[in-house]
């Protein structure tokens, strides 16, 4: 059964959000859910004026709403709004200090028994090393990093103070990762990019003798690739924010700040402008340039450079302006060929009727 042990009451929440509360200040917070989902105890959010109306029928005893949305139905008497200024911001606020409550996976510094270290790389006192990780000679660890159980760093590898490799992490030769950044289960840094050359007896490999370079505050997800340059290294700028399985190949230049959802899809030698951000399962041709704080829409094939003048969509996509009109007029052809059937009869009957 689901503990519904209080976490807070709605008038606490109202100090710590620094909200207006319109209701009781002592209805107790026993989990969040969203507004169809939530039973009583429960607190949810209501961020944009769409889901105002579904408060009424909402069996949650509260809500994080953002300031000047209106919503209708509310009984103050017995339910509460805490009116912020950004419902979104708010979450985020209450999932930290959530985390700093919950349980935490924070291995005690030390190196487990069952690691293999090099003789030749360098491992601080405060740092982490777990079951069957192995770390090649030359290799530098920051620290109180943490490098989890299975993972792998080869010769010369270096990570950043207070970074984490979770398990299975894999960094190869001339791979490198700053301070404070975060590696989910089974991500591979540092493989070959996919170079061949037609030949007789079949595809001649291209060498790539690059590496990886990644800021500080990055995060990677579970199972994403990113290759290494052919000549230049790829690189990933500070507090950017990779999805799982993702792949980045060879000599790709991300700027800070960006944002990759999952399943993305970036061909070699592409640039990604600084705060730009690719929705989920975007694929980007070979050499193309993105812009700093360009947009693209989910599922969208990016064919050339991309502005940020609005969001980009479609297959292939283009700016939104015109994605919208080519869709538009998509969604009418079946209706346009029957037109188009039916004005090719009626002139085929007048030319039979002409003397």
């Amino acid at each position: 059964m689901t503990d519904r042990t209080p976490l807070a009451t709605t008038g606490d929440l109202a100090a710590m959000l620094d909200a207006e509360l319109v209701g009781p200040g002592d209805l107790p917070v026993c989990g969040v859910a969203s507004l169809d989902d939530a039973i009583k105890g429960d607190l949810s959010f209501i961020r944009a004026p769409k889901y105002a109306n579904r408060w009424a029928r909402s069996a949650a005893s509260s809500a994080v709403v953002t300031r000047g949305i209106e919503v209708p139905g509310h009984d103050a008497s017995v339910r509460a709004l805490l009116f912020v200024d950004d419902a979104d911001r708010a979450m985020i606020t209450m999932l930290h200090a959530a985390q700093e409550r919950a349980p935490r996976d924070n291995p005690s510094p030390g190196v487990h028994p069952g690691a293999h270290i090099a003789s030749g790389a360098v491992v601080p006192e405060s740092a982490s090393v777990g079951a069957g990780a192995v770390i090649g000679e030359g290799a530098t660890i920051g620290e109180h990093a943490v490098i989890g159980a299975g993972a792998v760093l080869a010769p010369g590898v270096a990570v950043g103070a207070h970074t984490r490799l979770h398990p299975r992490v894999t960094m190869m030769i001339g791979t490198r990762i700053g301070a404070h950044a975060i590696v989910f289960p089974g991500a591979v840094i540092g493989a070959d990019g996919f170079g061949f050359l037609p030949g007789p007896e079949g595809p001649i490999k291209v060498p790539h003798l690059g590496g990886v370079t990644i800021g500080d505050r990055v995060e990677i997800g579970a199972n994403t690739t990113i290759d290494r340059g052919k000549f230049d290294d790829t690189t990933i700028g500070d507090n950017t924010k990779i999805d799982n399985q993702v792949q980045i190949a060879h000599a790709c230049k991300i700027g800070r700040g960006v944002i990759i959802c999952g399943c993305c899809a970036v061909g070699g030698s592409v640039t990604i402008g600084d705060g730009a951000v690719l929705a989920g399962h975007v694929s980007v041709r070979d050499n193309v340039s993105i812009a700093p704080g360009a947009i693209v829409g989910g599922n969208s094939a990016i064919d050339g450079d991309v502005d940020a003048t609005e969001p980009w969509f479609g297959y292939p996509a283009r700016p939104l302006s015109v994605a919208s009109r080519n869709y538009t007029t998509l969604t009418k052809l079946g209706e346009l060929w029957s037109t188009v059937r039916d004005l090719r009869k009626r002139v085929g009957a007048m030319e039979k009727t002409d003397p």
